[in-house]
């Protein structure tokens, strides 16, 4: 499906920012520390004073949550929305969103994990580039070795592809040559429970990264069938699986997630790489623009992002 997409501006230092926290609480300590990693790589930063907040395991009520999305994404002041952190609730808020509003007032948006239901949400409805990468309260929160400041830099502030992207550790499952195609995607979790909604992802044509962390070799087995009878691997360019962190049954469990992956995909005769870190890693995290196309070179092992995130 050709969608017409919405570039953000390009971020600029002295920008200011605005952290929101639309899923789990956080903790003051943490929110601090980002706050301060934004302000060494150059940005002004505001966030909601209610932004600490708790209502069982959300960051505050619903309304709260919803509020702040609506104010940060309708400031004209702020040019950039900054999740904190994952955890659950942002599908709770989808239908208290003002579609017609938010859609006016294109920006950056970055985060990763339960953010993701919100990230197909712009991209489905509006056609927004949105930004796989760091958040303010977990990984900008650990300093510079969790994050990685190359590829965020570039992402948000640079009105050009950010090409080649430089990665350690990763392992080509199937090679199946060069493809090009739109990188979209996100936590595997999430996109498996958007399935049914106005905002599940259509994977066509796509090169598809698929990230989660926690989660048994099974579950991401029971995930692959789901969109494999959703007919979502049909076109499916490549796939690019993250890291895949703590995703194992027990550590005597005598296979890899690897083996595991690399039989469930056979079948689609498409390249697929394992271990790119963006997402749920512990450290070196990688900004990924979501919406914009990209190569993956399965000889090589290698993922390039072919245009342009901003403007």
């Amino acid at each position: 499906m050709t969608k017409l997409l919405q570039k953000p501006k390009a971020l600029q230092s002295g920008d200011l920012v605005q952290i929101v926290a639309p899923a789990s609480n956080l903790k003051a300590d943490y929110l601090a520390r980002g706050v301060a990693e934004l302000t060494a790589l150059g940005f002004r930063v505001k966030y909601d004073p209610a932004i600490l907040d708790k209502d069982r395991y959300t960051a505050g009520s619903d309304e709260r949550r919803a509020r702040e999305l609506m104010d940060a994404f309708t400031d004209p002041e702020v040019k950039a929305v900054w999740a904190a952190r994952g955890g659950y609730g942002v599908m709770r808020l989808l239908p208290m969103l003002d579609e017609n509003v938010v859609g006016q007032h294109p920006k950056i948006f970055i985060g990763y994990s339960d953010l993701t239901a919100l990230q197909l949400y712009l991209y489905n409805r509006f056609g927004w580039i949105t930004f796989h990468g760091p958040m303010a309260a977990k990984d900008l929160a650990g300093g510079d070795a969790h994050y990685d400041q190359i590829t965020l830099l570039n992402a948000l502030t640079k009105a050009e592809p950010m090409g080649e992207i430089v990665a350690t550790g990763t392992e080509v499952l199937h090679h199946r040559g060069t493809v090009s195609g739109r990188l979209l995607g996100g936590c595997f979790s999430l996109l498996t429970a958007m399935m049914g909604t106005p905002d599940e992802l259509d994977t066509s044509d796509a090169v598809l990264f698929l990230e989660d962390t926690g989660t048994r070799p099974y579950q991401l087995d029971r995930m692959l069938q789901q969109l494999k009878l959703a007919g979502k691997f049909a076109s499916v360019r490549a796939i690019v699986f993250g890291e895949m962190s703590n995703c194992v049954q027990h550590v005597e469990q005598g296979y890899t997630l690897q083996e595991v992956l690399r039989d469930l995909t056979a079948e689609l005769r498409v390249p697929v790489l394992f271990g790119l870190r963006s997402g749920h890693s512990e450290r070196g995290n990688l900004t990924l623009p979501l919406g914009v196309m990209a190569t993956l070179d399965s000889q090589r092992g290698r993922l390039t992002i072919d245009e342009a995130a901003v403007r």
